[in-house]
């Protein structure tokens, strides 16, 4: 593979190099760290944020039904889920986070958070995306890159399941085909059913 100097190609190396680089401090701090197939994890890779309050989100709304920040949903279970237009496992994630909303009703809010950088991603893009995964929950362009600063997603997709109080509970860093299910039983604690 030859690299050119692509900002597009340079911005991605730097977020697997930061990925991988996260992974490495997990480990070598004995902490646990995201499996290579992606999985779940609790790892404290995500600034240790598991038991800390979430931190609140601010990003440019993009589309969809829903809060799109934290205070809106305040009350709700909330899943932050950290995406982006290149993101392969992104577009199998969506559908079912969409089913998750749909089984739960008005008790989880899932505000999916566009990592895609301005200079690689229109909104039109991110709007096709959203479209094509056929969701309806908020969608919102963390253009700055303030939002993952904060959250510090180890890979694309991250998701954040926050509790009704406002406080991280679980971090599930990338997607593999019936993580959803570990999700629906961790909202449904969550919700005490």
């Amino acid at each position: 593979m030859m690299w050119s100097s692509s900002p597009s190609l340079i911005r991605k190396a730097t977020v697997l190099c930061a990925s991988v680089a996260l992974s490495l401090a997990a480990a070598a701090c004995g902490g646990p760290a995201a499996t290579a197939g992606g999985g779940a994890t609790d790892a404290p890779a995500s600034g240790g944020l598991v038991g800390s309050a979430a931190p609140e989100i601010a990003a440019e709304a993009v589309t969809g039904e829903g809060p799109a920040t934290l205070a809106d949903a305040s009350g709700k279970v909330v899943i932050l889920d950290f995406w982006a237009t290149y993101c392969a496992p992104c577009k199998k994630s969506f559908p079912k986070y969409q089913e998750l909303v749909d089984q739960f009703g008005g008790e989880l809010a899932v505000i999916a958070i566009s990592v895609d950088n301005p200079e690689d991603a229109t909104k039109e893009q991110l709007e096709a995306f959203v479209k094509e995964t056929g969701v309806k929950f908020s969608i919102v362009w963390d253009k700055d890159q303030a939002a993952a600063k904060k959250y510090s997603p180890p890979k694309m997709p991250t998701s954040f399941v926050v509790d009704k109080t406002g406080v991280v509970r679980h971090i599930h860093a990338g997607y593999e085909t019936g993580e959803e299910e570990k999700i629906a039983e961790e909202i449904k604690a969550l919700l005490g059913k």
